[in-house]
């Protein structure tokens, strides 16, 4: 879709960057604020409130006529990034510990992947428009079609409200004993998960994988043309398969976090994660120095089979660190990866690096960010409440089981 709206609205390539960063950065924000808020209203009326807002302002998109409007809407879409915030906690509250980080990784992983499909689909339901007889021109097509999403986004805010619940109790509203609450003389739930130095180095692993994947499906296809010669179009179709690998990697980063904590605890996930990320900034410090075409698309696609295991296996972990204040932790190791990509997007920008030494450059920090993993301990209470929860979770499930057979 960018390669119309670019000409219609008469946006320079800084311009489309700017736009580009600027979303991303706001993202940041939007997942502290949502994450705060699955803890004190739950997840089910946050999705709902965040779903409503992006209908709006993804319909509003379709009237932006100059550069200025145009940044505003991509400033408005990108608070629609706390999606995957709510959904970390809402699947991390509902899903068994002993497979949460399979059903983290499947939820973020196919959301990622929805993405790349939205930008498959747009131009054909914007040609669709024309066909139908809603748009009369290229220029109103784009226009016409952003408002397709927009009702399927009120549609899912319908369902959501309607065949959902905070978690498997029931809503916190009608079950106030449920929702995650501070004591009397506690640090309140933002500033206990804030203070937990081990939530700050998962931001920091978050920034070396999902950060790099934003910048990476940025990049992919202008590091194809320049270093290649490729057409914009082949270029746009090797660059794709970096985003198919959300079909199954992250899930199987997730998958393998849950099996490596059967035999060694919550540990086993800290050190799935380590060797992960370690092995990703490997990958991209040699992808960085391909020559040949097909070696790079080859070494393409195994980076981007580790980066996207790095965020199951971070996302593995999360759900442990501080369960009275996971919104918290979830939109802050969530919002990490939206300030590694901003930092990757400036540092090229700002120091005119060429990209495949950026490449080089960023290989080196994921690496060495992945080590800084060993840091994270877990005490002997929190393996046990984790075995505990588990215990709770299957107990539940029977209880609920017996009521439906009677």
């Amino acid at each position: 879709m960018n390669a119309t709206i670019g000409p219609d609205l008469g946006l320079t390539s800084d311009q489309k960057t700017i736009a580009f960063i600027a979303s991303v950065g706001v993202t940041i924000f939007a997942r502290l604020l949502f994450g705060s808020l699955c803890d004190k209203i739950g997840p089910r009326k946050s999705y709902v409130y965040l779903l409503v807002f992006g209908a709006l302002v993804v319909a509003g998109s379709a009237f932006a006529f100059n550069w200025t409007t145009y940044f505003i809407s991509r400033l408005a879409i990108g608070v629609i990034g706390a999606s995957f915030v709510i959904t970390q906690y809402h699947t991390s509250v509902m899903f068994s510990p002993k497979i949460v980080g399979l059903a983290n990784a499947t939820t973020a992983g196919w959301g990622n992947l929805g993405g790349g499909v939205t930008q498959a689909l747009m131009p054909i339901i914007a040609g669709g428009m024309a066909a139908w007889g809603f748009a009369s021109s290229e220029w109103s097509q784009w226009r016409s079609a952003m408002f397709v999403p927009a009702i399927i986004m009120l549609f899912v805010a319908y369902l959501y409200w309607k065949y959902t619940k905070d978690c498997p109790a029931g809503n916190y509203a009608d079950l106030p004993e449920q929702r995650p609450q501070s004591k009397k003389g506690e640090k309140g739930l933002f500033a206990s998960a804030a203070s937990d130095y081990r939530v700050w180095v998962l931001f920091l692993m978050y920034a070396g994988c999902f950060g790099m994947e934003l910048f990476v499906n940025g990049q992919a296809a202008t590091y194809y043309q320049g270093r290649f010669g490729l057409s914009e179009t082949s270029a746009g179709l090797i660059a794709s398969l970096f985003g198919l690998m959300n079909l199954f990697a992250r899930s199987t980063g997730g998958w393998l976090g849950d099996k490596f904590s059967v035999k060694s605890g919550l540990q086993g996930r800290v050190r799935w994660l380590v060797v992960v990320m370690v092995i990703e900034g490997l990958l991209l410090m040699v992808f960085s120095r391909m020559s040949i075409l097909p070696g790079a698309v080859g070494m393409m696609i195994f980076f981007s089979l580790f980066v996207q295991m790095a965020e199951g296996a971070t996302y593995s972990v999360v759900p442990f660190i501080n369960k009275k204040s996971l919104g918290a932790v979830s939109g802050i190791v969530g919002a990490g990866g939206n300030v590694g990509a901003v930092f990757y997007a400036q540092y090229m920008l700002r120091t005119g690096t060429a990209l495949e030494d950026c490449f080089l450059v960023y290989g080196g920090i994921v690496a060495v960010i992945g080590l800084i993993g060993f840091s994270i301990r877990f005490s002997e209470s929190d393996e046990k409440r984790a075995i505990e929860s588990d215990e709770t979770v299957i107990t539940d499930t029977k209880e609920e089981l017996a009521v439906v057979e009677v």
